[in-house]
């Protein structure tokens, strides 16, 4: 009795696993694109960011006082005079800890999601199916970014508040990243300490990368006449970058207002029950402006920082394929 040899099962076979490991090839190249861009991002952004925090969480002046920082320039001014130019730089420890994992999630869970969307492998997705991807990877690194934002926010505001006198919201000096940590989970309630915040954090993130990929993307396509924008330069990825990065913060900046002053808040006295009562109060002592405290820095920083991040995710892609 003689037996067809069985072809075409192997070759299923065959065409799974390969697309298999191609997919697992573009999660890595996904990796560490976004660990290199991620690093790139904040060695540009951290010092606008710390300025941004600063004007954030300063104290509301009494009557007929001025406030810590009449603007920007001046708290760049007073952090140089007071720290030095490591002043800048301070906080960073944290998220350049965690830096490879954020970006890697971000960039990793943008990739995964964009494989899910395409109707067959290469297809180049609308700017429509960018913002959905962007919204997934926005949910993902919430997680990260909440404990991560808290430490930082906590080292890059203590110097303000403190200044501010002994009605300012400031009960703890911190020496480092892993002394706010550490505090936080001895005396701020353990791991649901760390994830103070993370309403508005989800909040800023899940649309705000929603707008941002989107917005990279559409730039994109409309400098390169379609959909198909493999062909563009060096500087033509560095304006979507900076404009995406911008489109992030124009589109959920007040929600980072309330992240911040909440995360900076006393434990043991809190000023803010919550993120409306936050958004409420801030709104009723300061007005619309006060939602907007800081947004020269974060769209200063925005530009540059999203800049150099999508173009060293875009090269070393290129780079590994």
């Amino acid at each position: 009795m003689q037996f067809n040899r069985p072809t075409v099962a192997p070759r299923v076979l065959f065409l799974y696993w390969t697309d298999n490991f191609s997919r697992m090839g573009d999660a890595a190249k996904d990796l560490t694109a976004g660990t290199f861009g991620g690093a790139a991002q904040l060695i540009v952004g951290h010092p606008f960011d710390t300025i941004k925090v600063k004007l954030q969480s300063q104290p509301v002046p009494l009557p007929g006082q001025p406030p810590k920082y009449a603007g920007a320039i001046d708290a760049v001014k007073q952090t140089l005079a007071a720290e030095g130019p490591r002043g800048l730089y301070k906080g960073m420890g944290a998220p350049l800890a965690t830096v490879a994992a954020f970006n890697a999630v971000l960039f990793s869970v943008r990739g995964q999601m964009e494989a899910l969307l395409r109707s067959e492998p290469g297809e180049a997705l609308s700017v429509k199916q960018q913002m959905i991807a962007g919204t997934g990877a926005g949910v993902a690194v919430s997680f990260l970014a909440c404990p991560t934002e808290l430490i930082k926010c906590r080292l890059q505001a203590q110097s303000a508040l403190a200044a501010a006198g002994p009605g300012a919201t400031v009960a703890v000096k911190y020496t480092g990243p892993m002394d706010v940590a550490r505090h936080v989970l001895r005396s701020e309630g353990g791991m649901r300490g760390l994830f103070k915040g993370m309403v508005p954090t989800l909040s800023r993130e899940v649309p705000g990368n929603a707008a941002m990929f989107g917005v990279y993307e559409a730039v994109k396509q409309y400098m390169a006449g379609g959909r198909d924008t493999s062909g563009l330069g060096m500087g033509s990825l560095l304006m979507a970058g900076g404009i995406a990065g911008a489109a992030f913060w124009a589109s959920v900046y007040p929600t980072d207002v309330v992240k911040s002053v909440i995360q900076v808040d006393d434990y043991n006295n809190p000023k803010y029950k919550g993120t409306m009562d936050a958004f409420r109060k801030i709104l009723n002592s300061e007005g619309v402006k006060g939602l907007y405290k800081g947004f020269g820095p974060a769209m200063a920083r925005s530009v540059p920082a999203n800049a150099a991040c999508f173009l060293v995710v875009e090269l070393t892609k290129a780079s590994l394929s």
